[in-house]
């Protein structure tokens, strides 16, 4: 007689070295949340400008020390994928900034966080990726737990914020699309490109504001850290990373800076969340984390 059992593949071991990289990539992100928030002699605008300029400072020299062509070139001559790429980086770095000056820092951090979720979807309708049950129910539970931080804050002034945190949302799902449509394709040029373009855009709100292109130079520095070292060493970080590490292991790692965000505010600036906003953000991350452990586990398969 021959009996069947079900029985899980073995899988590869993610490195420990690996893993903390990308652990550390999130945390090192989530420090720039300090930096945008104590850096009150400049708008959201003012603030991207230098932040973009810190970006291309590092990169430039990075590019230089390494011997390698400039980058820039790449990010705009490399057709139209590249660019839309850019495009939503741009969107995703502006509305995050905008959410961290116009509504609480737990807010922005959370209602971002829904990143994965929108990748889904929007990987599904431009690439024909298939929506899974686990899919649809994590979207439906990260729903109920932005109607739970929106519903709250109606009333509150916070609107414009929690718009502009999902617009970041947005954005980077965008990027993650661009990204997924040619897995082989080198997109570091992305990141100079999408911060060029940042500077051109708010430099000219700024002037149509009538505000001024050089802030407070301590705020200015605070910016360029931003830039420079926190988005620049976070991403190398990040990338060395996932060439070790599945996608799906990634997106639970990226967490890291939606919880760090609120709370570096808090120890630094004593800004305490709000009931509603922790509560909410629980939900947002039960769903995406959810997901991504749904996501990673073999599939069965029969075995004699």
């Amino acid at each position: 007689m021959t009996i069947t059992t079900l029985t899980r593949p073995t899988t590869t071991a993610i490195p420990l070295r690996s893993s903390l990289m990308a652990l550390t990539a999130g945390v090192t992100w989530s420090l720039g949340a300090v930096t945008a928030r104590t850096a009150h002699g400049m708008d959201a605008w003012q603030y991207l400008i230098w932040r973009s300029v810190g970006v291309i400072v590092v990169m430039g020299a990075l590019a230089a020390w390494r011997g390698e062509r400039s980058p820039f070139p790449r990010a705009f001559l490399a057709g139209w994928v590249m660019r839309v790429a850019c495009l939503s980086l741009m969107l995703a770095s502006v509305a995050f900034i905008y959410a961290l000056k116009n509504t609480s820092a737990a807010n922005a951090a959370f209602l971002a966080s829904v990143t994965p979720l929108l990748a889904v979807v929007l990987a599904r309708l431009f690439i024909g990726e298939h929506l899974t049950l686990v899919t649809i129910v994590s979207i439906a539970v990260a729903f109920a737990g932005l109607l739970v931080m929106v519903t709250a804050d109606v009333g509150g002034g916070n609107a414009k914020g929690n718009v502009a945190a999902l617009l970041s949302s947005l954005g980077f799902a965008g990027y993650s699309v661009c990204v997924r449509s040619e897995p082989r394709r080198d997109w570091g040029p992305v990141m100079p490109g999408y911060a060029l373009m940042a500077i051109v855009l708010c430099s000219a709100v700024t002037l149509v504001n009538g505000r001024s292109l050089v802030p407070p130079m301590q705020d200015i520095g605070r910016a360029m850290l931003h830039g420079g070292v926190f988005i620049v060493a976070g991403t190398l970080l990040f990338n060395d990373a996932s060439k070790h590490i599945p996608a799906v292991a990634m997106t639970v790692f990226a967490q890291t800076e939606t919880v760090f965000v609120p709370l570096w505010i808090f120890l630094v600036l004593g800004e305490r969340p709000a009931t509603t906003s922790l509560v909410g953000g629980a939900i947002i991350l039960t769903a995406v984390v959810g997901k991504a452990v749904f996501d990673a586990r073999p599939p069965m398969r029969g075995k004699r």
